[in-house]
């Protein structure tokens, strides 16, 4: 298969292409419109395959989209291009509207001219997939409530998570209204090499290996699931590849930790491999105001994907966040 992939150049997207190329065949075709927090994870193939093409394109462009659709003609087009961060969008809420609503519109667009075109054969066979985000469901308010499932509610609470989850709705519409084979994942936190440095776990330790202070929102008593990248982009493909149309499917994790633990956690496991006393990096910890609106738990049930389609994560917390961390500090030693 030909697959366009939008934001191949963002954390999950590489990691997304980087297995197609590894455990595939297929042709890879990068849209990107190349923002601060694109990385070079993918450059390699650019030079060293002829299975890999990249395009800089803003998706906010109806007609450079539409002329790379066009021209590529791909059998499966997935959606990973977005502005993600919350507290950038509760300070600057457009550009996440522009990228992640009029960009998800204007691809939408674009596809749906491109698959009317195609013979019936084709059209049968394609696929426009939403990489979407488990704070489209809002929050649950204790620790004993049950996990969002693909019928809860959407709710969202911020800026970002609302401009996603209108996006999923475009989609839905599309699915409905004009029968394009559509398909949604939502999938929890993810942390894993080469995710960028405004995240949680990098921003933790860059201060460590700077000897900065931590910061953590109010008591840091906030749940999340914990999703190692490389178990997401092979559930993506799963679903890419064997999902029903029209569905949504979760992919989450057993993975649950307050923020606090899993900063504590990654303290001791750096102070470890950097030979620190572990004390000298936990009292770099420090508590700051809580964020606006800062949801209290994300959780999601994937039993779903794992009775419909098959899949389970299969790395362990301990080991991938172990990995994680030992790739950031070497990403740090080469610079």
């Amino acid at each position: 298969m030909k697959i366009l992939v939008t934001g191949g150049s963002g954390f999950i997207g590489s990691a997304f292409i980087r297995y197609l190329m590894t455990h595939t065949e297929h042709v890879v075709i990068n849209l990107d419109k190349l923002t601060y927090a694109a990385n070079d994870a993918c450059s390699v193939y650019e030079v060293n395959s002829r299975r890999y093409r990249f395009y800089q394109k803003d998706l906010t462009n109806l007609s450079a989209i539409t002329q790379v659709i066009e021209s590529e003609e791909p059998d499966r087009i997935i959606n990973f291009a977005a502005e993600t961060h919350v507290d950038r969008s509760i300070h600057g809420p457009n550009a996440f509207f522009q990228s992640n609503i009029v960009g998800t519109y204007n691809l939408l667009q674009a596809s749906l001219a491109y698959w009317q075109g195609l013979p019936s054969a084709s059209q049968s066979g394609f696929r426009f997939h939403q990489v979407s985000t488990d704070e489209v469901y809002g929050e649950l308010t204790d620790e004993f409530e049950s996990p969002f499932t693909e019928s809860s509610p959407i709710k969202p609470s911020s800026p970002y998570s609302a401009s996603k989850a209108s996006a999923d709705n475009l989609v839905q519409a599309w699915g409905k209204t004009y029968g394009m084979p559509t398909l949604i994942t939502r999938s929890s936190n993810n942390y894993g090499p080469w995710q960028y440095m405004e995240k949680l776990i990098p921003v933790v330790i860059n201060c460590i290996v700077k000897q900065e202070p931590i910061p953590i929102y109010g008591k840091g008593d906030q749940q999340r699931n914990w999703l190692h990248v490389d178990d997401h982009v092979s559930a993506l493909y799963c679903v890419l590849t064997q999902g029903d149309v029209g569905e949504i499917y979760n992919i989450g994790s057993e993975d649950e930790l307050k923020n606090i633990d899993l900063v504590q956690c990654v303290c001791r496991i750096s102070a470890s491999l950097l030979n620190t006393e572990v004390d000298d990096v936990l009292k770099l910890i420090t508590y700051v105001e809580d964020r606006q609106g800062h949801d209290f738990r994300y959780a999601l049930s994937s039993k779903k994907i794992k009775n419909e389609l098959g899949w389970e994560p299969s790395i362990s917390f301990d080991a991938g966040l172990a990995q994680t961390i030992e790739w950031y500090l070497t990403y740090y030693d080469e610079r």
